[in-house]
């Protein structure tokens, strides 16, 4: 049996990796010794990390890729392959919130409904909801049926990435936890439908990390915690935020056939307990 994880040889293509989170998970899988490809639409953040990569010795490349758009998708896959040879894991990463898809108010309070100058429930605007759904869901459909091709008959690994609120949705966040929760019945889908074909299909649920999207929401301009920092710490039985290296154990282990050959269809929570604690 394998006594520790090595990827030598396995190509990783990562969606939203100019990102905080997917850029340490492409920073975590090129030290393992895989080849890693980082796509984003923000390519020059992506070649940023690439560069990182390369110059701590790994083998990275950043490539331009809409997760919402199929054609962009089939011009980076093309280009996938011919930098790397073909796909062995994808990490579908891509994903946020939208502030046109959140609300201003926890819960209802009456007059709600008479408001226009307040994003209420009543208000929320449609196409806000749909931008924060296609991001979180339609993105990962469509470039797992780009990407899955290269994986069919060979083998293969697919990781999404959801969210604690796909088990607990958020308060003022409607769009985002119904996405997420979209997120993890996807994957226990895709698990069924490609176990025939050797592809491998589970998700990472983080809890609460700080990230460039979300830190406005948990600090203060001077650097305090906010109110709802103090909500999600208080539920949080750890008793702090994630960080990035508290995921790496986990994407490892369903990363690496060795570890976790017969595990499909599953979505494990990385989230210091928060989604096991009742509040009391």
């Amino acid at each position: 049996m394998a006594t520790s994880v090595n990827l030598t040889g396995k190509n990783v293509v990562i969606t939203g990796a100019g990102g905080v989170i997917c850029s340490g998970f492409a920073k975590a899988l090129a030290l393992a010794g895989a080849r890693v490809a980082l796509l984003d639409l923000n390519v020059q953040k992506a070649e940023e990390y690439a560069a990182d990569i390369r110059a701590e010795g790994g083998f990275a490349k950043a490539f331009f890729a809409n997760v919402l758009e199929k054609e962009s998708l089939e011009a980076c896959y093309n280009q996938v392959v011919a930098e790397l040879g073909g796909v062995d894991i994808l990490i579908n990463g891509a994903g946020g919130n939208h502030p046109s898809a959140t609300t201003a108010k926890e819960t209802y309070e009456e007059g709600d409904i008479e408001l226009k100058d307040v994003t209420t429930f009543f208000t929320l605007p449609a196409d806000g909801i749909k931008k924060v759904f296609d991001i979180n869901f339609t993105g990962i459909l469509l470039t797992t049926q780009v990407f899955a091709k290269g994986m069919v008959g060979k083998g293969g690994t697919i990781i999404n990435i959801s969210s604690m609120n796909s088990y607990r949705p958020l308060t003022k966040i409607p769009a985002y936890s119904a996405a997420k929760a979209a997120v993890s019945n996807f994957t226990q889908w895709l698990a069924v439908h490609f176990a025939k074909a050797g592809i491998r299909v589970n998700a990472i649920a983080p809890g609460f990390f700080s990230t460039n999207q979300n830190k406005a929401l948990l600090y203060t301009q001077s650097g305090e915690l906010t109110p709802r920092s103090h909500k999600i710490l208080d539920h949080t039985p750890m008793g702090r935020f994630g960080e990035i290296g508290d995921l790496i154990g986990t994407l490892y282990w369903l990363a690496d056939d060795n570890f976790s050959g017969f595990v499909t269809g599953v979505v494990i929570p990385v989230d210091g307990g928060f989604s096991a604690y009742s509040g009391v």
